[in-house]
């Protein structure tokens, strides 16, 4: 009964832990069970030749094969990708033909070899949101516009150009503020490289050329800058006191020799008007700039407080003469107008009244830019900062549709391809009869003639099969 119980537990027992119970029951007291053998994984296969060293791998060839490791001091192969060719950016049909790059130097000198009939070139500027200039534009992210028609670049380079520059200094200022100008003249030399140019005017009572064009960097440009420091001009006092008025009886002076002015009916004393004459000398300026050899930036730059009156050129000839002629005008603002606020009565200009500030007309119809600085460090830095966005200008130069012949006036727009940017450029131009001259062709070298030499400076070649005319 005992035996019974027992086995009928170890039954149970076995069950539990998933034994069947014939596998025990064949089990004796004297036998013990034997454990299963568990088989050997598979033996990695090589490749013959291969061998294996301890610390180093193989590496896979290109049909899935072992390699054997690199020896050493050999280096190994990477597991990076291969480097393909480099990413260029998307092209649109659009687009057309890409334009001749010069390589970096020479875009000045392929620019002055292009003197065909309808080649127009446009430099521009690009600023962003904080107005910090913008490098690395392509030339697939700028779109050129002239009457609203899309233009198709010819050329398109960043170098920069050597710098042809008139300049202007206003002495008809107010005593304060050309005191300042005149400590600010002595870094203006600075802001210039050794192959650009300058020619110096000033301008009072009407324009007066101080020095013609000389290297920036010369002992006369700065002899020339010291002499045209001036006092500035003295504010018309204020007629008050006793002898501004006098005794008027019916409506007339009774004693016209006590009168604020002699012999003046009335009670109104009226200032002599103040002569700022800007056009005048922005246009001398421009005609002395007409002169400059191609290749190089032409540049009106000038300090004034932009008041202009008693001008015999008017403004709106002034503009044609320099969008005919490809000068920019760029300008340090001194003054009143540099004061926040005022430049707002510019706006409401009254007829036959003196304009307080004329030089942001010019600059955006010729595509400069205008610099207000109040005080003397702001005008030194104006210098270099302006000298700096001539000189890093992008330029773009395509072929017009329009016929030169006619004289029309061509709007101009350019755009880039970028959000919160702005592109600065003048707004139009007039063809000029030097752009319809087309390029003058090469003439063969003769004996008593020395090597035709090319712009560049390289010998021109002589066609083939040209026999030289008998002596």
């Amino acid at each position: 009964m005992n035996d019974r119980l027992i086995a009928g537990a170890l039954a149970w027992m076995l069950l539990a832990q998933g034994v069947p119970a014939g596998a025990q029951q064949a089990a004796t007291p004297d036998t013990a069970p034997t454990q299963q053998a568990i088989p050997d994984a598979p033996k990695p296969q090589f490749s013959p030749g291969v061998t294996i060293t301890p610390g180093k791998g193989t590496t896979a060839t290109s049909n899935g094969d072992l390699a054997p490791a690199p020896a050493d001091g050999e280096k190994a192969p990477g597991t990076s990708l291969p480097s393909g060719p480099a990413i260029q950016q998307e092209a649109h049909p659009d687009d057309g033909p890409p334009p001749e790059l010069p390589t970096p130097g020479t875009g000045a000198e392929v620019f002055t070899l292009r003197r065909r009939v309808n080649f127009v070139e446009i430099p521009f500027t690009v600023k962003d949101s904080k107005n910090k200039l913008v490098p690395g534009i392509q030339w697939r992210e700028v779109r050129i516009y002239e009457n609203g028609l899309r233009q198709q670049p010819a050329i398109f380079t960043v170098d920069p150009f050597p710098l042809s520059v008139a300049l202007v200094i206003d002495q008809s200022l107010p005593f304060d503020t050309m005191s300042k100008v005149n400590i600010a003249l002595g870094a203006l030399q600075g802001a210039f490289a050794p192959y650009d140019e300058i020619a110096v005017f000033t301008y009072n009572n009407g324009p007066k050329l101080q020095t013609d064009f000389t290297a920036a960097q010369s002992a006369r440009l700065g002899a020339v800058l010291e002499r045209s420091k001036s006092t500035g001009r003295e504010a018309y006092p204020i007629i008050d006191g006793p002898l501004a008025q006098t005794t008027v009886i019916n409506g007339q002076q009774f004693d016209p020799n006590t009168a604020a002015q002699r012999n003046h009916q009335g009670m109104q004393v009226n200032a002599p008007r103040e002569v700022h004459t800007l056009n005048d000398a922005i246009l001398a300026a421009g005609a002395s700039l007409a002169k400059a050899k191609k290749g190089r930036r032409r540049i009106i730059y000038v300090i004034s407080d932009g008041k202009d009156y008693g001008s015999t050129a008017k403004y709106k000839d002034v503009v044609k003469y320099l969008q005919a002629n490809k000068i920019a005008v760029y300008a340090t603002l001194v003054g009143d107008p540099t004061i926040p606020g005022l430049g707002f009565l510019d706006r409401i200009h009254l007829p036959f009244q003196m304009r307080d500030n004329i030089l942001p007309l010019y600059t955006a119809a010729t595509g400069g830019q205008t610099d207000p600085e109040f005080r003397v460090n702001g005008i030194e830095t104006s210098f270099a900062r302006i000298s700096e966005e001539v000189r890093t200008q992008y330029t773009i130069g395509y072929y017009t549709h329009e016929p030169f012949i006619d004289g029309k006036y061509r709007q101009i727009e350019v755009k880039v391809l970028r959000p919160n940017l702005t592109v600065i450029s003048k707004s139009g131009y007039y063809p000029s009869a030097e752009d319809s001259a087309p390029t003058p062709p090469a003439t063969p070298a003769s004996n008593d003639v020395g090597p035709q030499t090319t712009p560049l400076g390289q010998p021109a070649q002589q066609p083939a099969g040209l026999q030289q005319r008998p002596q």
